[in-house]
């Protein structure tokens, strides 16, 4: 502790120093003194003050001096300064994000008491006991599993050390392996949803928190990944430092019935178990068992035609191509009836060309001229249904006797003259619409005729044979044993892919909102908990407790931060730190490589909610300039955020292990173990800065 004391001392000895030499003392202005207000900030936290009411402090004291200096007035800035209080303390009461905050915690405790780690990691590192350094193996895929049902990074390192420490030490593995394993595996909670810090980010950022999820999947599982491979080359080239478990250590005992099917039967599952069925029963093992055990080792099979089945179906639909020559020439005919009903100039030139129109010798007969009148009659009083043409298409097809009749008939016929153009016009539209119906529905039945079911591409072809092969070589390799570790991780992994499934998806595919999806994730594991039988007051109620905690430290944290950012902006210093920026001329990329560098450092000294509630407020507004995507930026801070926990000195998953190591296991071999995989960390931002779509594809595909 002493090299860490004095390494933290030692920074905060920096910050005083710089703020004493750089500060323009002779010539301060509003912007210099919200520069001196942040390294108050950072000093004060190093000493130990709690971050929330340091921020909040500082945050009041600055205000007051930024209003006072405006006008002069004490009590006026008093009133200001308790007015800003209060408005930025209700806006953050007013973020629905935040609700989604002590929801998902609440399902993280709930979760982490049902002891679903302890059944997970036992299972897993018995199904990769064949795998080069298989318990660090499993150490990290049990903490990103767990990290995805939590979210919670302190509980999955305590956890683990408790569970995969004394099991890596005792198979001889070297102690930094495995404590930078649980470390580096324990941090993807910050990254992996649903994670807390996404949605601090989010609400401080004003990014869509279900986009952080959807951009954050797939660098969480790189960084798994990553790790992975690290431990299994590691492993590979270093044996000593992971040896494989021994043959003891791989054995699982079986249950008395399967072991009567064994010796009766065989040791592998399937052939075995058909045999039951189909002939006697040597063995003596009940009927309902011999199906039960055989539907569970038919579920990969079952499972792999489910998903071809609909992969099939997919490929393989009919594509109907609809004929829109017939709707295109409809929407004309219609569009030019409707010209006509708003008194459009096309048709009455159509009409004239139809001789409707009164004929300039005025010395025409008189049923032409009561004609002409009774026309012009049903055209004025039929403006009403508009059909002028139409009108004329019933003159025309009426001959000269309906006009006598409509003159005849003074004001009726003229009505009555309408009432026939109408029922004219709608036989017309009705002829027309039938003729291009029967114009658009020739091609369509053809279609119909034609349409048959598509061939299968040949990548279908090729992964139904691999599929085929993979389940040819796991039924060949499936033992009883095996059988008994596969229904270990159906027990434990199932449940909880349930509930991390019913929760992400509802939050990525738009069913639910964040809050909701934690509410349901609450849900989740209250049942989970009450069917592990997990479930009892004691358990409740401190879950209850853990929560409000943790729930307080961060709303507290976004109400010391809204004050903090107010005095802030209030005395110009972001001003002058975006002048400063701006000045240097940098591009987008050095402007993104700059803050993910000065990010990183900020990792040293400050956790990741101080980082995120007080320097995330400098960083968004310039990304505007720089034409930089703050969904992007959230993602490459939340990679780079996992520095807070794994560099010294405050690099709290190392203290969280060390709580619970045994007395042999230093704090510099965890610190040591954890340099590798902070290297990885930085090997995943430099894929992201190149790849930007492994963060940016999945988020534009569901939402953009």
């Amino acid at each position: 502790m002493r090299k860490e004391l004095i390494f933290g001392l030692s920074i905060m000895a920096l910050v005083v120093l710089a703020s004493v030499v750089l500060m323009p003392w002779g010539n301060l202005t509003g912007g210099h003194l919200g520069l001196l207000m942040l390294a108050l900030v950072v000093v004060a936290i190093m000493l130990g003050f709690p971050t929330a009411f340091t921020l909040m402090g500082m945050g009041v004291l600055f205000a007051f001096f930024a209003y006072f200096t405006q006008s002069g007035n004490a009590d006026r800035a008093i009133e200001q300064t308790l007015d800003l209080m209060v408005q930025r303390t209700y806006a953050v009461m007013a973020n629905d994000v935040l609700i989604s905050i002590p929801l998902f915690v609440f399902m993280g405790y709930l979760v982490e008491r049902a002891n679903l780690i302890e059944r997970l990691f036992k299972s897993m590192h018995l199904a990769l006991a064949r795998v080069p350094g298989s318990l660090a193996v499993a150490t990290i895929f049990t903490c990103a599993v767990f990290a995805t049902a939590t979210g919670i990074v302190g509980a999955v390192v305590t956890l683990m050390g408790l569970l995969a420490l004394p099991a890596m030490l005792k198979a001889g593995y070297d102690t930094k392996i495995a404590a930078g394993s649980i470390t580096a595996g324990g941090c993807l909670g910050i990254l992996i949803p649903p994670s807390v810090m996404l949605i601090v980010y989010g609400a401080t950022a004003g990014v869509s928190v279900v986009q952080l999820y959807a951009g954050a999947f797939f660098p969480g599982l790189m960084l798994a990944g990553l790790y992975v491979v690290y431990v299994v080359v590691l492993a590979k080239l270093r044996p000593a430092t992971m040896p494989p478990l021994s043959a003891a250590d791989r054995q699982i005992a079986l249950p008395p019935l399967t072991q009567r099917l064994q010796t009766a039967l065989g040791s592998r599952a399937l052939p075995a178990l058909l045999k039951a069925i189909k002939g006697p029963r040597n063995a003596d093992v009940p009927f309902s068992k011999l199906l039960w055990q055989l539907l569970i080792a038919l579920l990969p099979a079952l499972f792999v035609i489910l998903m071809l089945s609909l992969v099939w179906r997919s490929v393989t639909a009919p594509v109907v191509e609809a004929d829109f020559g017939g709707l295109q020439e409809m929407g004309a005919s219609h569009d030019e009836q409707s010209q006509a009903a708003e008194g459009g100039l096309a048709e009455p030139e159509e009409a004239d060309a139809d001789g409707l129109a009164e004929p300039p010798d005025e010395s025409a007969d008189e049923p032409q001229e009561a004609s002409a009148e009774g026309g012009a009659d049903a055209q004025a009083g039929g403006d009403a249904v508009a059909e002028p043409p139409a009108a004329g298409d019933a003159a025309a097809s009426g001959g000269a006797g309906a006009a006598p009749q409509a003159a005849d008939t003074g004001a009726a016929g003229t009505a009555s003259t309408a009432e026939a153009a109408g029922a004219a016009w709608t036989s017309a539209a009705a002829a027309s619409d039938g003729s291009a119906a029967s114009a658009s529905a020739a091609p369509a039945a053809a279609a119909d005729g034609t349409d048959q079911v598509r061939p299968a591409p040949a990548w279908f072809w090729w992964l139904l044979i691999g599929c085929i092969a993979l389940l040819v070589i796991f039924y060949a390799l499936l033992s009883f044993a095996r059988l008994e570790i596969f229904k270990m991780l159906l027990s434990s992994f199932f449940p909880l892919s349930m509930m991390i499934l019913a929760v992400l998806g509802s939050i990525v595919f738009g069913l639910a909102t964040p809050t909701e999806a934690a509410a349901v994730g609450s849900l989740g594991g209250f049942l989970l908990a009450l069917a592990y039988r997990q479930l009892n007051m004691g358990m409740l109620k401190e879950s209850v407790f853990l929560t409000a905690k943790t729930s307080a430290m961060v709303c507290w944290l976004f109400v010391g931060s809204s004050i903090f950012s107010a005095a802030f902006a209030l005395l110009g210093g972001q001003e002058v730190i975006e002048r400063w920026v701006l000045s240097l001329g940098l591009s987008k990329i050095e402007f993104l490589v700059l803050s993910q560098i000065i990010i990183f450092l900020l990792g040293w000294p400050l956790e990741w909610t101080e980082i995120i509630v007080i320097f995330m407020p400098i960083f968004i507004p310039l990304l505007a300039h720089f034409q930089v995507d703050p969904l992007f930026f959230g993602l490459l801070v939340a990679l780079n955020l996992q520095t807070a926990f794994l560099s010294p000195p405050v690099a709290m998953s190392a203290f969280y292990l060390k709580g619970v190591a045994p007395p042999h296991v230093t704090l510099g071999q965890i610190f040591m173990g954890m340099m590798p995989f902070m290297a990885i960390q930085m090997l995943a931002i430099l894929m992201l800065y190149v790849f930007p779509a492994i963060g940016l594809w999945l988020p534009s595909v569901l939402y953009r």
